[in-house]
């Protein structure tokens, strides 16, 4: 579409009803700003009048802490934090993308996608991603993308793979007439991270970020896994779902992450499985001395949180759609216990005077206790980052001003769940 269409179908009122899907009602105006502020960084980097508009959110994890990449099971959903994009393709044989937060700009040449020495990098991420689509059969071409994002970075609401499901959703309109299935979203974000990057990440957020909505997603055939939409509404209850930023990003923390699959799944190689979710708790325990000498304790004690972890998702999943709130809290509380005691994801050993998650949370628990209600727990991948609380309406307010008192002004963000994940604007619009 040219300029002129796509800022009035952004004007009509089918733009009003989608802005208000995606971000809240009370967010119309301002979004609509924002896009035509993207529209207007696209035409002045690339003089192109011809274009799409794009869209793909962060994600928030409820339930399921490190568990995806041992094929378990997870409970997670899409929020009301998103890159968006314009975009138009090109013939030049290239990807040029321009990074409006970070004013950075990409050129990747369709002919030069092999891996390099470099590792880390949006750069290396995108070319990850275009050897992925040519790697599972798809098509690829030259593309312009001007992006501007409010997702988090380095936060654990999964600003990455919000940018790679964005580039997908870029990638499946303009050269695979939006075919390809939101799972191989995950695949390819997933093999440019593996390979590109050197990061033994799962497929949770990619997605959660790609899928949209409140969805629970079993693991265990990870070329299929089992996606589920579920069908509860925070807000319904009562609760606001929020994030706290405690301070530090987690961008250099790659071998901690690394750490825990490696550590699982070398207790499911002593059980002659590849993944926890092959074998089982009692199978480990009946040999737990033996394990334990291969492996060391802290991989015992992570295996014991995957095993406990799965069936809280569960649990979990059966609580929200029985109308069980309270039981579903607790669940909530049990997986942050979990994740501190037994995951061991709340700091790095690297540097132990630096406990940014762990202080939200203390401060959170402390909270918490005196009004007798809500639940928290430590979110993403943990170690710096963000702290997860679930919080009675009535008191968010109050909430955010205590938290925002002792860890700084803006540190926490009251989130929705956003029903539609990664997505051309255009045609959900039209």
């Amino acid at each position: 579409m040219n300029t002129g269409d796509t800022k009035k179908l952004l004007s009509s009122a089918a733009a009003d009803r989608l802005f208000a899907r995606l971000y809240g009602p009370d967010e119309t105006a301002a979004q609509r700003k924002r896009y035509e502020g993207v529209i207007d960084g696209f035409l002045s980097m690339y003089g192109e009048e011809d274009f799409l508009l794009f869209s793909s959110p962060g994600r928030t994890e409820i339930a399921g802490n490190h568990t995806d990449h041992n094929h378990g099971k997870v409970l997670g959903g899409s929020i009301n934090l998103d890159c968006v994009s314009a975009a138009g393709r090109n013939d030049a044989g290239t990807v040029r993308i321009f990074s409006e937060g970070f004013d950075q700009q990409l050129t990747i040449r369709l002919d030069d996608l092999e891996p390099g020495e470099v590792k880390t990098g949006s750069e290396v991420l995108v070319k990850g991603m275009l050897a992925g689509f040519k790697k599972y059969g798809y098509a690829i071409g030259g593309f312009d993308a001007y992006i501007t994002s409010n997702v988090i970075s380095s936060a654990g609401v999964s600003s990455s793979a919000a940018f790679e499901t964005l580039i997908c959703q870029i990638i499946n309109t303009f050269f695979n007439d939006g075919k390809i299935d939101k799972t191989m979203y995950a695949q390819i974000g997933k093999y440019s991270e593996n390979v590109y990057w050197d990061k033994a990440s799962g497929l949770l957020d990619q997605m959660c970020c790609a899928v949209g909505g409140l969805i629970t997603i079993d693991f265990a055939d990870p070329v299929n896994p089992d996606v589920r939409k579920v069908n509860f509404d925070f807000e319904s209850a009562g609760h606001s779902v929020i994030i706290v930023q405690t301070g530090r990003g987690h961008a250099d923390l790659s071998e901690d992450y690394s750490s825990i699959p490696k550590e699982m799944k070398a207790v499911a190689e002593c059980l002659g499985k590849q993944h926890l979710s092959e074998t089982s708790e009692e199978e480990m325990l009946s040999r737990l001395q033996e394990i334990r000498e291969k492996t060391g304790d802290r991989a015992i004690l992570r295996a014991i949180h995957f095993f406990e972890e799965n069936r809280r998702v569960e649990n979990d999943v059966k609580a929200l759609e029985g109308g069980r709130f309270d039981e579903f809290l607790k669940g909530i509380i049990a997986s942050g216990n979990s994740s501190w005691k037994y995951l061991q994801n709340c700091y790095t050993n690297h540097d132990y005077q630096e406990q940014g998650i762990t202080v939200a949370l203390a401060l959170t628990e402390l909270f918490l206790e005196k009004k007798g209600c809500g639940a928290c727990r430590v979110h993403g991948g943990g170690f710096a980052g963000v702290i997860l609380a679930i919080v009675p309406n009535e008191i968010t307010d109050e909430y955010i001003s205590y938290m925002e008192e002792h860890l700084g002004e803006g540190c926490a963000y009251r989130m929705s769940i956003r029903p539609i994940g990664s997505c051309c604007v255009n045609e959900e619009i039209g």
